[in-house]
């Protein structure tokens, strides 16, 4: 268990977030921005709050669901209708004290409310304003709307599976996620900016160029051979073998050999040669012989069980992993260890999260508050910038928070 009423101050203890996002990219950025210490105020509409707040089920017993639960912790809720002048206003009065400005809309989407960069920036010129959009701000698709699962697409990251059936995505939306750590390590280089210039600047994240980024070896590949990279499912374009094997009774485990070292171990282990045979003894000509030598592979590994080939692979000091459903996933402890799991019960709420992988010695991240219920700090934060009881009733009243 963390003690989190002796934690040592965040690294980003100190720094205002408005938070204009919605769904997950733009908030799984903002959530990393909270746990460092960062004071987050999440921007959401009066009565319908962020879409993944009815994203369920499933759901934790206070009615919070788990999509939203996953990327909203360490923040608080203000609901105000922006589209209307007053509105408008208090969104003005927050950024005149905020550090950071995090939105994903469309492009040009906020500029007819005067929330804008070019417009926010004559008021607070050291304003970062960060967007996330899923073409970025130029280019001639820059107005379209952006989707995990099209960009996946788009960008050829779906373009995997096994070649002779239909392209898979990816589990989870990774190039939401991916995107929303480019928007967060474009964030802090604009603090640091910051510090040398005194002025804040405009920070532009796609999902697009967030995904062309993730093809890394594969897009590389082909920018050096202007080739297309064939589609090999569990196999790896530049490395074999390291792939997808299964023990006997079809249970399914990982091998990676990742240099020729390990693939004597393997060869050793198995009491074969191959690692003498010229057709294999280096990798760039297993690559060149790969169904040959996995086929013969899978007939040696399905001579065993997997516990068998996973406890001698490991002995042997060969890389190799079982593939974990998820719950023996988080059930391992080396990820209890680590403190992958959160638990909020000591603030009231029955909410479990993932935890940050962030390890900071000194300045850590910390869990401070649960995801919190809509419009749970509307008061308290309407009551700073001046607002009294009276005015905030009227507010609510008019549909305006």
């Amino acid at each position: 268990m963390i003690d989190m009423a002796n934690m040592p101050k965040g690294a980003l203890h100190g720094i205002k977030v408005l938070d204009l996002s919605r769904v997950l990219a733009g908030p799984s950025c903002t959530q990393v921005l909270a746990d460092l210490g960062a004071e987050v105020i999440k921007v959401e509409r009066p009565h319908i709050g962020d879409e993944t707040r009815h994203w369920a089920p499933p759901t934790f017993s206070d009615d919070t669901s788990a999509y939203y639960a996953t990327i909203n912790r360490n923040k608080k809720s203000l609901t105000v209708d922006i589209t209307t002048p007053t509105g408008q206003t208090i969104i003005k009065q927050l950024i005149a004290d905020s550090d950071i400005l995090v939105e994903n809309f469309k492009v040009g989407g906020l500029k007819k409310y005067g929330l804008d960069y070019d417009s926010l920036k004559q008021s607070n010129p050291r304003l970062i304003y960060a967007s996330l959009t899923g073409f970025g701000q130029t280019g001639p698709d820059a107005a379209r709307p952006g989707y995990d699962y099209i960009i996946q697409g788009l960008s050829a990251d779906e373009y995997h599976g096994p070649s002779d059936g239909e392209p898979h995505k990816v589990g989870v939306a990774v190039v939401d996620l991916f995107a929303g750590l480019q928007l967060t390590i474009g964030i802090q280089a604009a603090l640091l900016s910051r510090q040398n210039t005194g002025v804040g600047q405009h920070v532009d994240v796609a999902l697009l160029d967030s995904a062309l980024a993730m093809l890394a070896n594969v897009g590389m590949n082909h920018l050096a051979s202007d080739k297309i990279p064939p589609r090999l499912g569990n196999q790896h374009p530049n490395i074999v073998p390291y792939q997808v094997f299964a023990g006997e009774g079809e249970q399914h485990f990982i091998l990676a050999c990742g240099n020729d070292s390990q693939f004597a171990k393997l060869c050793t282990m198995l009491a074969v040669d191959w690692h003498t045979d010229e057709r294999f003894a280096t990798n760039p000509q297993r690559v060149a012989n790969r169904e040959l030598l996995c086929s013969d592979l899978t007939k040696q590994f399905a001579k065993q069980p997997r516990t068998y080939w996973l406890e001698v692979l490991d002995q042997a000091g060969i890389p190799c992993g079982a593939i974990h459903n998820v719950a023996e996933a988080l059930a391992m402890p080396q990820a209890q260890a680590r403190n992958m799991i959160v638990n909020f019960t000591e603030q009231g709420s029955p909410v479990r999260a993932l935890g940050n992988p962030i390890k900071l010695s000194a300045s850590p991240v910390s869990y401070r508050t649960p995801p919190p219920q809509l419009s749970e700090h509307t008061d308290s934060t309407l009551a700073k910038l001046g607002y009294d009881s009276e005015m905030i009733a009227k507010l609510k009243a008019d549909g305006i928070v």
